[in-house]
């Protein structure tokens, strides 16, 4: 069982599509299932539609949300199918199986107020005047282009240099984006580079090769990882006074997003600005702009001034 799972996410990897973070959670899920499909004494030749739906059931019991849950059935049906698809299995069980509906839940978003309290403390984080800048700039291109913090960390500096007014994203499946840049995260690059460069110039004689990357650092990865932007987000976050339960790297993106539809965006441009493949995903940030969007047609409409009358 373990050599199927092994080739799906083999098979997965070579898809373009597919990011190495989603391949990482692929294997987590299934095997998880794998566990539960051996704890029933069966194995992946023979599990049926009912054994699927009770390993559901068992993630429900344990606490597992509809989405988190829906998530798992939707790895499990594209395991099978690709089984099926190699011959190894003559049936699909996934066949009509109809999955929790997952709730789609609103962003949590921080005020334009509080972004300002977040990236001012950011600049105060650190033991010295190199980390306090990195960690400044880090904040200002996110809240600049809503970058996921995976884009964020595999910036290549080579984009970065030249005072540029827009900046290259890679994001999921490859794909890459251009971002238009703040002039507050331009001068934020701008006094962050000397301090880079001159770090990594320290820092040459001891590593192999220099790192390519805006944020370098010294681990096998040549950049800063997501889990220490998480953990720097919840510094400022403390030190800003705000509730760190309410705070990601996500919320910032968030905010992005809410701030530019607040201030007369329109959904096509800030979905390009996302790289949300489906304007779909884009459409949840309107639900914030509801009272705006109250107030506009109250003052504009045609007939507003002759009901008022």
């Amino acid at each position: 069982m373990n050599n199927w799972i092994d080739a799906f996410i083999d098979a997965a990897r070579a898809e373009r599509s597919v990011s190495h973070n989603t391949c990482l959670a692929y294997e987590s899920d299934l095997r998880r299932f794998h566990q539960y499909v051996k704890k029933i004494n069966s194995d992946f030749n023979s599990v049926g539609r009912q054994d699927i739906e009770d390993y559901l059931l068992i993630l429900a019991d344990n606490g597992l949300s509809a989405t988190t849950r829906s998530r798992h059935l939707s790895v499990i049906r594209r395991f099978f199918a690709f089984v099926c698809e190699e011959g190894w299995r003559a049936d699909l069980p996934t066949r009509h199986l109809r999955g929790p509906k997952a709730q789609r839940l609103l962003p949590r978003i921080l005020s334009m107020n509080d972004m300002r309290k977040l990236i001012d403390e950011s600049y105060r984080i650190g033991r010295g005047e190199r980390d306090c800048l990195r960690n400044g700039c880090l904040i200002e291109i996110l809240y600049a282009t809503g970058a996921r913090v995976s884009e964020l960390v595999t910036i290549p500096v080579a984009s970065a240099r030249g005072q540029p007014k827009m900046l290259l994203i890679r994001g999921k499946g490859g794909k890459e984006r251009m971002v238009p840049l703040t002039p507050t995260a331009q001068q934020a690059i701008a006094r962050w580079l000397p301090l880079r460069d001159a770090a990594c110039e320290k820092e040459e004689p001891r590593v192999p090769s220099p790192s390519h990357f805006l944020f370098p650092s010294r681990g096998k990865l040549g950049h800063i990882t997501r889990q220490q932007v998480f953990k720097l987000i919840k510094q400022a976050t403390v030190a800003a006074g705000l509730d760190v339960q309410k705070v990601s790297p996500h919320t910032i993106r968030h905010a992005l997003a809410t701030h530019l539809l607040e201030n007369g965006a329109d959904l096509r441009s800030i979905q390009v600005l996302l790289g949300h493949s489906d304007i779909s995903t884009t459409e949840i940030y309107t639900h914030v702009a509801s009272r705006k969007l109250k107030t506009l047609i109250l003052e504009h409409h045609p007939l507003s001034s002759q009901s008022s009358n």
